[in-house]
Parts: C-alpha cells; sequence; structure tokens
C-alpha cells in the first residue's frame, strides 16, 4: 500500500507546475561551447506566469545582458495569452530582470568584460512554485567547430547501430 501511495506521488510531481521544463535553447549548445551553469529567478509579471503555464515561452533568441550593474534578459518571447487582462498592455518580448546574488553578477561582469564571454540563457524550468532560467557563460563556435560536432554526433550514432546490429546477431 505504501509503494502505491509513492508511486502516485512520483506520478502527480510531473504533471503540475512542481518542476518540469518550460522551455529549453537547443540552438546555444549547436552555437556556443558552454562552459559554467547558473541559475537565475525572472521578474515576470501575472500574465506572463499565466501564459507560461499554458506553455507559451520561447528562450530560442534570447540573450542575456548587464546594464546598470544588473542582468536583464533579451529576446525572450512569451505570448500572452486571449483571456489576458484588458487593463494590462502585454509586451511579449519585454525586458525581464533576472534575479542573482551580487557575487555571481560580479563574476558574469568579470567573465564577460575580460575574457569575452557571452551570457546565454540555456533552459527555462519550475522549480517548486517559480520560474527559473538557466544561463551559461558560452563562447562562440566558429563553423568548423560546428562541422566538427556534427561529424562527432554522426559517428557516435554509426557506432551505436553497429554495436546493436553486432549485439542483435550474436
Amino acid at each position: 500500500m505504501a509503494k502505491t501511495t509513492s508511486n502516485k506521488a512520483g506520478k502527480d510531481k510531473g504533471k503540475g507546475s512542481a518542476g518540469g521544463t518550460i522551455a529549453l535553447n537547443k540552438r546555444a549548445r549547436h552555437d556556443y561551447h558552454l562552459e559554467e551553469r547558473f541559475e537565475a529567478g525572472l521578474s515576470l509579471q501575472g500574465w506572463e506566469l499565466k501564459s507560461i503555464r499554458a506553455g507559451r515561452a520561447n528562450i530560442t533568441e534570447s540573450y542575456a545582458v548587464i546594464l546598470r550593474d544588473e542582468m536583464f534578459l533579451i529576446g525572450a518571447q512569451i505570448s500572452p495569452l486571449i483571456s489576458a487582462s484588458t487593463h494590462v498592455v502585454a509586451e511579449e518580448r519585454r525586458t525581464r530582470k533576472l534575479l542573482l546574488h551580487r557575487n555571481e553578477i560580479d563574476n558574469l561582469i568579470g567573465r564577460v568584460q575580460r575574457d569575452g564571454y557571452t551570457v546565454v540563457p540555456t533552459a527555462m524550468y519550475w522549480k517548486g512554485n517559480k520560474v527559473k532560467l538557466e544561463i551559461s557563460l558560452a563562447k562562440g563556435k566558429q563553423s568548423h567547430d560546428k562541422r566538427e560536432a556534427s561529424k562527432e554526433r554522426d559517428w557516435a550514432r554509426e557506432k551505436q547501430r553497429v554495436m546493436r546490429r553486432h549485439n542483435r546477431d550474436a
């Protein structure tokens, strides 16, 4: 009986807004060498939270910048719902403040200015009832790096096929 209860609790955890991925930036792994990851909170308005719950968030074209010693997310798209409040002007690509500790912001400022890094959002997800954004320090890939990564991926896929065929025949 206790086993069923724990299994049921595990199922409920994934369904609600308890801890799931909202949006991924798959393009970031393709275009950048990702080095260090940080977790940041997002300063959101009420209509944005409702839209995120409805799955209307996109972070593929977004990036983070440092303005006046604070971090901001630019270019993230959160499409407003039709049923959003009429007295609020809903801007889907507005600049949103990222909530980080002062020492994390100072670290990011130093790495961006000294070492030429870029801050790229890689994932948006639920943590409890809060929306969190995973940001990464990144360096841009050259086109030959992208081709090399593609070749490695294809080779790994081909190795898996050969191994599966070999194991099936044996």
